[in-house]
C-alpha cells in the first residue's frame, strides 16, 4: 500500500474492476509498479501479486485499475481465497499522481468489493500508507520483517543432519506433488504460503530466477520431510532464504538449522554479498534463530485490517 490520501480537486477519475487483464493492461500495471518501486525503494505489490497479473483469470483474484482521462495512475489487487480470513489487498498510486485522493478512492473501492472485510499490505510501512490505513478505518494486524546478514566470510558450523536424513536438489516435474504436500503441511497456519497450488509452483518455475540447484530437499526413508528453497535477486545481488519448511512430524530435530546452513553456504558460494529472508515478527522462536545466525532487521512490512 503506497499512497497519499489528501484529496485535491482535479480531473475525474474512474475505477474499473477486472477478473483478468489484457496484455496491454498488464504491461501498463507493471510499468506503474516499476515507477513506484524506483521512487519508494521497494515493490508495493508482492511477488505473488505480480505473478497473478499474468496468465488470465484466477479464482478469487480481481484487479482494480484507476484511470484519469484514460491514463493509468493507480492499481489494486484483491485476493479472496482464504476460507477464514478477510480478503487481502495491495494497492499503489503512481508517484507523480499522489496527493490527489486516488489512494483513498482505491481503498474505498476495496472496502466496498470486500464487504468491509479487508486486509491490506503496506510494504515498507511508509508514513503515508499508515495514514491512509487510519483514514480507511484499518488497524495494524501483522508485522513482517525483512532480515539480512552479510555472506562474506560466512562462518557457520558444518550442517549436521538428523540420523537417516539425506539432502538433494529439486527435480522439476518429478518432485512437484511431494513438495506441494509438504509445503501445505509445514505452512498449514500460513494462509499465503500454505495454499500454494501447482499453478503457483509453475509460475515460479517459469521465472528467470528459478534454479533447482538452489532448491534443497531433505528426505528420510525416501519421503520428503523438509526443504530450503533459495532465490537469487540478481539485480540487487541478494540471496534469499525464499522458503524454508519442515513437515510437522519432523520438526525439533535440528533439520531446519541444517537446511538453513546448507542454503546460506550455497548462496555464499555464488559470490553474493548479502542474504535476506522474511519472518513474522510474532514468530519469536524463528526470529531468535535467525538473529543467532547473524540476521538483523532491515525493513518491515505491515498488514492492516478492518475491525472484526
Amino acid at each position: 500500500m503506497t499512497s497519499d490520501d489528501t484529496v485535491r480537486p482535479g480531473r475525474p477519475r474512474s475505477i474499473d474492476t477486472y477478473s483478468a487483464l489484457s496484455s496491454d493492461q498488464t504491461e501498463a500495471v507493471l510499468r506503474l509498479l516499476d515507477e513506484a518501486a524506483r521512487n519508494d525503494g521497494q515493490q508495493a505489490v508482492s511477488e505473488q501479486g505480480r505473478l497473478q497479473l499474468r496468465g488470465g483469470a484466477r479464482e478469487g483474484v480481481s484487479h482494480l485499475l484507476l484511470t484519469v482521462d484514460g491514463e493509468l495512475v493507480g492499481y489494486a489487487q484483491l485476493e479472496d481465497t482464504d476460507p477464514v480470513e478477510p480478503p487481502a489487498a495491495e494497492l499503489v498510486v503512481h508517484p507523480s499522481h499522489r496527493g490527489q485522493g486516488h489512494g483513498r478512492s482505491l481503498g474505498a473501492a476495496l472496502l466496498g468489493a470486500s464487504g468491509k472485510r479487508l486486509r491490506v499490505w503496506a510494504h515498507g510501512g511508509h508514513s503515508a500508507a499508515r495514514h491512509l490505513a487510519q483514514v480507511l478505518g484499518l488497524t495494524l494486524f501483522r508485522e513482517l520483517r525483512q532480515m539480512r546478514r552479510p555472506l562474506a566470510d560466512l562462518d557457520l558450523p558444518e550442517p549436521v543432519l538428523p540420523e537417516g536424513v539425506t539432502v538433494r536438489t529439486f527435480v522439476p516435474g518429478r518432485d512437484d506433488a511431494a513438495w506441494l504436500a509438504v509445503n501445505a503441511a509445514a505452512f498449514a497456519h500460513h494462509p499465503e504460503q500454505g495454499a500454494l497450488t501447482q499453478r503457483d509452483l509453475d509460475d515460479r518455475k517459469a521465472e528467470s530466477w528459478f534454479d533447482p540447484a538452489g532448491f534443497f530437499l531433505a528426505e528420510r526413508g525416501g519421503e520428503l520431510i523438509g526443504f530450503h528453497w533459495t532465490k537469487v535477486h540478481a539485480a540487487e545481488q541478494l540471496g534469499e532464504v525464499y522458503v524454508l519448511g519442515i513437515r510437522p512430524d519432523a520438526q525439533g530435530g535440528g533439520l531446519g538449522k541444517a537446511l538453513t546452513s546448507i542454503g546460506l553456504r550455497h548462496l555464499a558460494g555464488l559470490g553474493l554479498p548479502t542474504a535476506m529472508l522474511y519472518v513474522d515478527a510474532d514468530n519469536t522462536a524463528a526470529v531468535s534463530v535467525y538473529e543467532r545466525l547473524g540476521f538483523v532487521t532491515h525493513e518491515t512490512d505491515l498488514m492492516y485490517r478492518t475491525e472484526t
